[in-house]
Parts: C-alpha cells; sequence; structure tokens
C-alpha cells in the first residue's frame, strides 16, 4: 500500500504536485521558481489559470531542528480555500485516500509500487561515489536523496525520463527547448553532495567529474573515443537530453587541486587531443546535470557487482 509520507517524500514535500498539474497544461514553461521554501506564486487552475497560487513548504514542528516538512497552498484570489498539496491534488483530481496516492503515483511515474528503486537508500551501504539527486524543475535547488552511479545509470537506461526525452527532441525552437528541459528533467551534482546547490553548499566531493560536450557532429564517434581514452577512465558516459552531445563522467584525484584547476587541464587535454572543447559550466563544482533517457549509456563494468 501506498502511503502519504512516501509520496511526499518524492515530491519534494509535495510542492511536485503542484507543479506537475500546471505543468500538464502549460509543458514548456518553468512553472515554479523554488527559492529556499518558497515556491513563489504559480498558475491556478480553479482561476482560469492565472497566477494566484501562493505555494510556500512549511516546518510542521518549527521549534525541532529536525522535522517534518509540507507544501501548502493560499489562493489570492480566494478561488479555493487554502491547504496542502495532497487537498490541492485531491480537489483537482476528484480522488481521495488511497485512490488518489496511487493516481498521483501513475500520474508522476513515482514507482512506489515497485520493489527496486533508481535512488539509493540511505541506509544502504555505499557502492562508489556519491552525489546529490535533485528533482526537477532546475530551479529546485534542495536535493532528495544521494546516489551512486550505479544509481544514475538505472535511471538513464530505464524509463524514468524517456517522455520527456522525447518531447524534448521534438521541439524545434532552441528556446522553448531550454525552457522545456529546465522545467522537466531531474538532474544530479556529479561532483558531490550537497545540503543546497551551490558550492559553498558542499557537504562531500565524490572526487568525479562531468565533462559536458555540446552541438556535436558526429556524437557516436566520440562516445567510442572517450571509452577507448588512455588517460582517463570513463565511470559514466551518456548522450544529452538534446541527443546532440555527451555527458562524460570521469573520476580526478582527491585534493590536488581545485575543481576549477582539474577542468582548466582536462578541457586543454581534451582540445589537443580530440579538437573539440566541453562546456565551460564543467568548471562550476555544484553544476547540475540533466538525467535524459539513453539506454544505450555505458556504465564502468566495475560497479556491476555492486
Amino acid at each position: 500500500m501506498i502511503n502519504r509520507s512516501t509520496v511526499l517524500s518524492k515530491t519534494l514535500y509535495g510542492a511536485d504536485i503542484y507543479s506537475h498539474i500546471v505543468r500538464e497544461h502549460f509543458p514548456d514553461e518553468i512553472v515554479m521558481h523554488i527559492k529556499g521554501r518558497d515556491c513563489g506564486v504559480i498558475r491556478n487552475p480553479f482561476q482560469n489559470w492565472e497566477p494566484t497560487l501562493k505555494v510556500n513548504i512549511i516546518r510542521l514542528e518549527p521549534e525541532k531542528k529536525l522535522c517534518d516538512e509540507l507544501a501548502v497552498h493560499h489562493d489570492l484570489s480566494g478561488a479555493i480555500p487554502d491547504g496542502d498539496a495532497l487537498e490541492f491534488a485531491e480537489r483537482y483530481y476528484g480522488k481521495s485516500g488511497q485512490f488518489l496516492l496511487e493516481h498521483l503515483n501513475r500520474e508522476m511515474h513515482l514507482h512506489l509500487e515497485e520493489d527496486y528503486s533508481p535512488y539509493a537508500n540511505k541506509d544502504e551501504k555505499p557502492h562508489g561515489p556519491r552525489f546529490s539527486f535533485f528533482r526537477r524543475p532546475v530551479t529546485n535547488t534542495h536535493p532528495l536523496k544521494s546516489i551512486t552511479l550505479t544509481d544514475a545509470y538505472a535511471y538513464i537506461t530505464g524509463h524514468y525520463a524517456a517522455e520527456a526525452t522525447q518531447k524534448l527532441r521534438s521541439i524545434p525552437d532552441e528556446k522553448q527547448a531550454k525552457l522545456f528541459k529546465a522545467a522537466n528533467f531531474d538532474y544530479a551534482t556529479f561532483c558531490g553532495q550537497f545540503k543546497t546547490r551551490g558550492d559553498k553548499a558542499i557537504l562531500e566531493v565524490s572526487n568525479l567529474i562531468c565533462l559536458d560536450f555540446d552541438h556535436l557532429t558526429d556524437v557516436e564517434s566520440l562516445f567510442r573515443k572517450l571509452l577507448s581514452d588512455e588517460y582517463f577512465e570513463t565511470e559514466l558516459l551518456f548522450r544529452s537530453p538534446s541527443g546532440h552531445g555527451l555527458k562524460w563522467v570521469i573520476p580526478i584525484a582527491e585534493n590536488r587541486l581545485s575543481h576549477a584547476d582539474y577542468f582548466r587541464r582536462i578541457a586543454y587535454y581534451i582540445k589537443q587531443t580530440y579538437g573539440i572543447e566541453p562546456d565551460r559550466s564543467g568548471k562550476d563544482l555544484s553544476r547540475a546535470c540533466f538525467l535524459p533517457y539513453d539506454p544505450m549509456a555505458y556504465l564502468n563494468p566495475k560497479y556491476a557487482s555492486r
């Protein structure tokens, strides 16, 4: 049986429920801007989709250092009463109780009924480097949990982002495609685990770096070349959400250079060796890497038994 607390934990305390409902009708928009616990004002389906719904994440027991949190709303127009995310979903879908939770599970692809989850459990013994996983949109800076390369590979090769990837690749306008990607793809910070996404909020480095190659003329040729690189061991390699680029995750030595220095040296090597340059955003420790659907992604075989 699917329970309320599990649904909320999988949906950023319920904030994702609001954004999912709005995104169904406005798929090309960034429908929610999250800053801390402030989710901004979003479109209201009960007020002709006008932006009148103020959403916040509140601490249920603020006097405690650690407590449960919950996304709640206030309708500035007064069309609906104040409530929380599940009450909002109940009103919108016309379902309640277990029927509502099962509906959200299917609609949002939460996979709560499955024994296997692509996200590592926090009580699980860590296998290999760990890094933070974030639910969409990219404006959400609070990680859902930490995962491993094996978890990321399971997500990428699974069906979790298949629909969004297919939709993105059908959008001809570059600006609209960028907005859609920002709103509809979960992402990871391969360089480490973060309290919130920001270089100063790093909790633990992973000793991984992710190089992003955009607008390639021959994606598959570079894919093969990177796998055969004589200096760098590929940990994870997959095609970008657009299908016109690659994401290359490789290990770096511990505490020898700053992350930015590592990036500059590796970028120079790649330029000299392959005649291309990785996206300069790779120099940022907290860089967000969108996770698409790529059933032909590569995972280093050393993780196969983990």
